[in-house]
């Protein structure tokens, strides 16, 4: 309970500037995800400012982002009517989305599970489990950290943990701005054959 209170105080206080991850453009991975797939329903989970939810909209799908910062989702809705863009943003906690019904096309998370104590990513895996349509397409991307070590990123057994419900339809490993290792992963609920290319 502390550490949530005092990781939300951490954000909000980070979004009263401009933290160096709001760059305000989208991923090319998700530019090429919206290119490839037809206009559904999305949602942004640690939506930040609104920038992805803002580019969905603009493309034609149905967005929903959810941001624990209230700094952040303030901006996200006023860049959303400064742009005559519809999206439904959320002050919320991603470990608790009971209020949230799906299901959705895509479930987006860039940089926001890789922050969540152990504790809190058991009802975060349940809520994407819940949420995700049967063909819908999971969208994570995290950093990894060494096991003992504190800090954002994820160790392998914490993606593991999103199996058996979920199967990884494809993944791209990099670097963080060439510093810290990350992957881009793609996933989808095991009863899904198609891949994700």
């Amino acid at each position: 309970m502390a550490d949530r209170f005092w990781r939300k105080l951490r954000f909000t206080l980070l979004y009263w500037l401009n933290p160096r991850w709001d760059s305000g453009i989208p991923p090319p991975e998700l530019t090429a995800f919206i290119q490839d797939h037809p206009p559904g329903k999305a949602l942004d989970l640690g939506c930040g400012t609104g920038t992805n939810c803002l580019a969905l909209s603009a493309s034609g799908w149905r967005a929903t982002g959810v941001d624990f910062a209230a700094n952040a989702i303030r901006k996200a809705r006023r860049k959303a009517e400064q742009a005559g863009l519809e999206a439904d943003f959320h002050l919320a906690d991603v470990t608790r989305l009971g209020f949230l019904r799906g299901p959705f096309d895509l479930i987006l998370d860039i940089g926001c599970f890789h922050s969540i104590p152990a504790a809190g990513q058991v009802d975060y895996r349940a809520h994407v489990q819940r949420l995700l349509a049967s063909k819908g397409t999971y969208m994570l991307y995290v950093f990894y950290r060494e096991p003992g070590s504190s800090g954002p990123g994820v160790v392998p057994e914490e993606i593991e943990a999103f199996q058996p419900e979920f199967e990884i339809l494809r993944r791209e490993d990099g670097t963080n701005l060439g510093e810290r290792p990350s992957t881009w992963f793609w996933m989808g609920h095991r009863s899904q054959t198609r891949r994700v290319y």
